[in-house]
Order: C-alpha cells, then sequence, then structure tokens
C-alpha cells in the first residue's frame, strides 16, 4: 500500500509542493566505506546486547507508512533517538535525495534491530534535490544533527556524507538491476554520535551542499507516551 507524502522537488523552475507516493521504505545500516570501523562498531553494540547482523550492508524493510514530514513524533517510553541519514528517493524515474532521521527505539534494539526499526515513524525533510546535480561533488557533501539537553543546542552528529557508502554503490547491493524501484525511498547510513548514542527528545538534522550553498534541513519533537507493564 502507498504512503502519500507532500514532497517539494527542486528540479527546476517547476518547483512546487507535490504529492508523491512511497511504496516501500528501506533502511540500510551498516553502510560504512571503512571496513574496520563498521566492525569495531558491531562489537562495541554487542557489548550492550545488538545483536551482529546478518551482513554489511543490511537493508531492514519498514512500513512506508512511518515515513514523515511532521514536527512531533510519538513513540513508547523515553529510550529512543534519532539519527541522520541522507535519503535517497526513487521517483517517475529519477533518482532524489534528501535527509531523515532514522528514530530507533534503543531498548527494543537489544531485542531484535529489525523489530526496533519498526517501532518509531521515520522523520525526512520534505526537500529533495535531482542527484545528478550533486553527484558531480558528492564527497563535499556534510551530514549534521544538533538535540537539546539541559535546555541548550548541542551537536550530537557532524561528518561528511563520504563515511558512508557511495549511493551508487550502495544501491547495487540491494538491488539487482542497479537502480531502486520507483516510489522507493532509501535511509544510507549515519555517523558516530558526539558522546555516544542515546535517547533523543529534539532533534534537528540536515544535509549541507557547501558547493551549490543550501542546505536540506528539518526538526522535529518526540512526544513520550506512557509504559503501562
Amino acid at each position: 500500500m502507498s504512503h502519500v507524502l507532500s514532497l517539494t522537488l527542486h528540479g527546476g523552475s517547476n518547483t512546487r509542493p507535490t504529492q508523491i507516493a512511497i511504496d516501500q521504505a528501506v533502511v540500510a545500516g551498516w553502510t560504512g566505506r571503512d571496513a574496520a570501523a563498521v566492525e569495531k562498531h558491531i562489537k562495541e553494540l554487542e557489548a550492550l546486547g545488538v545483536k551482529r547482523p546478518a551482513t554489511t550492508p543490511i537493508f531492514y524493510r519498514v512500513s512506508a507508512a512511518r515515513l514523515t514530514t511532521g514536527d512531533t513524533i510519538e513513540a513508547i517510553g523515553q529510550a529512543s533517538g534519532g539519527e541522520v541519514e541522507f535519503v535517497l528517493l526513487q521517483h517517475a524515474g529519477r533518482l532524489w535525495v534528501g535527509a531523515g532521521s532514522d528514530h530507533t527505539d534503543r531498548e527494543v534494539e537489544k531485542y531484535g534491530v529489525t523489530v526496533s526499526k519498526q517501532m518509531c515513524d521515520k522523520p525526512i525533510a520534505p526537500a529533495f534535490w535531482p542527484f545528478d546535480d550533486v553527484a558531480p561533488h558528492w564527497d563535499r557533501l556534510t551530514l549534521r544533527a544538533h538535540v537539546v539537553e539541559g535546555g541548550k543546542r548541542v551537536l550530537y552528529q557532524e561528518g561528511p556524507v563520504t563515511v558512508m557508502m557511495d549511493p551508487r554503490a550502495l544501491i547495487a547491493r540491494y538491488a539487482a538491476a542497479g537502480r531502486l524501484p520507483d516510489g522507493t525511498l532509501m535511509f544510507c547510513g549515519t555517523l558516530a554520535a558526539h558522546g555516544g548514542v542515546r535517547a533523543t527528545a529534539e532533534f534537528a538534522f540536515e544535509l549541507e551542499d557547501p558547493v551549490l550553498g543550501r542546505k536540506i534541513s528539518h526538526a522535529y519533537r518526540v512526544k513520550s507516551l506512557p509504559i503501562l507493564g
């Protein structure tokens, strides 16, 4: 079943919010280019009770209905947190790039990563750029996220997109045809968190293109729902 979102595709003079149907949502994990660093992080999480992934990279399917451009999401308890990622969208035969947060329940993650991915809504920024526009200078793009802690805005994540696999290489690992099926949105991996991964009640994220002098950004709050047993 398709999930329809109002997105702005910045692909020319006719730029305006458009109703886009998403047929499938994919969360790619363990997408780092440095295999040694990926293995180190796997072992760190194993020590916390998170199971080793079956493959690297790995592609988790989540409900497309979990995608949202809203500024508030609801989550059970207070153990969930965001993580900034670049996202890819295949629409009308063209590849687009944007930014999102793979918001995840950290307690459920210890039980099963696949289940934890489905537990929370996945916020995305409503703006997308044509991938062809940034492909020539892809390695110059930067991901960044801030959280609010103790009433202060704190840098949570920051780094180049080159920490993750090149989008074309990642797509080739997922789709035999070498391109995403139309109507597919894919989260493509994240960065280490300053101070460690933790719950985040307010999360702001962005994808910066310093060459063309622009950003895609979004922010959201988490409304905590009670755990009653």
